[in-house]
């Protein structure tokens, strides 16, 4: 099995501010929250598939994961989709086919993050 790469948030927070004072835009293709919004996105599908897999049928296993650009209020987001060998897994967060992430769910985890919500708080609280 893969393993994701941790997500380092001290590095974020100093890039994040750096790049906010050398004038980079919070939104946008470069912009400085789109790794965050990436991040969180990636591994609450993860846990989607976690879940699916503990829940489901015990012989059904990860078989990769697929790439997809989601648009959002802060720009293009690449992102990895895990998926089952069976094709059962119907993601939640990002369903298939959905190439648009409404704005409302973008400021609902960035307003949670800002609050000082732990990221395993956040992912508990919109799943």
């Amino acid at each position: 099995m893969e393993e994701q790469e941790e997500f380092d948030y001290d590095r974020f927070k100093k890039a994040a501010i750096e790049g906010l004072k050398s004038g980079k835009d919070l939104s946008g293709k470069d912009g400085v929250l789109l790794p965050l919004l990436k991040d969180f996105l990636e591994s609450a599908l993860e846990g989607e598939m976690t879940s699916h897999l503990i829940d489901k049928k015990p012989n059904n296993r990860r078989n990769g994961k697929g790439s997809k650009t989601v648009q959002t209020s802060y720009g293009p987001v690449d992102i990895s989709v895990p998926r089952d060998r069976q094709s059962e897994f119907e993601p939640e967060l990002v369903a298939k086919r959905q190439t648009v992430i409404g704005e409302g769910f973008e400021n609902r985890i960035l307003s949670l993050y800002a609050k000082g919500f732990s990221y395993l708080q956040i992912q508990e609280h919109l799943v």
